[in-house]
């Protein structure tokens, strides 16, 4: 497991207009909230999936972006602002160990995090506790950083934590689930 975590100096490349070429977010997260729900987008970066969150949750809805590291939220706000979308994102730091988010949540996104983190097992755990009932989790993982048999033990760990499997999304360049 790689828990190197992606540098605030590496942002810019998070957000690109190629990167949305590759990776819609629009398109990937159609479906998976409504407006007025509460989502959270952890390992948020500087905001390339939390931005369309905002967005479809509305004005009525919340999305809680949450990063290990202040300089990401720091960018995400500035990103925001000149969107002007204030009202709709709360940011949150999170500890090293543990990500702390209090909400209760609807929607949980995880892309090309959980194998950053200490430990995958205990990030499961948390989400589980923080989601609604009903509420469901985009596990999304990197192909050139998680091998099949990673991910396989992952979704496992996830399963032992209480979320259960509902598809697998297909995502380029990626390994997907949508748990619930």
């Amino acid at each position: 497991m790689n828990t190197h975590v992606c540098p605030a100096s590496h942002a810019g490349f998070l957000s690109t207009s190629l990167r949305r070429l590759i990776q819609k977010p629009e398109k990937i997260l159609d479906g998976l909230v409504r407006p007025g729900q509460t989502a959270a987008d952890i390992g948020c970066g500087p905001g390339f999936f939390t931005l369309p969150l905002a967005q479809m949750v509305g004005e009525t809805g919340t999305v809680v972006a949450a990063d290990l590291q202040a300089e990401m939220l720091a960018r995400l706000r500035t990103r925001a602002a000149r969107l002007k979308i204030t009202n709709t994102i709360k940011y949150h730091l999170c500890e090293p160990e543990r990500i702390g988010i209090t909400e209760n949540l609807d929607f949980i996104l995880a892309f090309y995090m959980v194998h950053e983190v200490p430990s995958p097992n205990d990030f499961f755990q948390e989400s589980r506790a923080m989601v609604n009932p009903g509420g469901r989790l985009l596990f999304v993982e990197p192909k050139f950083h998680v091998n099949r048999d990673e991910f396989q033990s992952m979704v496992a760990l996830a399963e032992t934590a209480g979320w259960r499997p509902e598809s697998f999304p297909k995502i380029l360049l990626s390994r997907a689930v949508l748990l619930r």
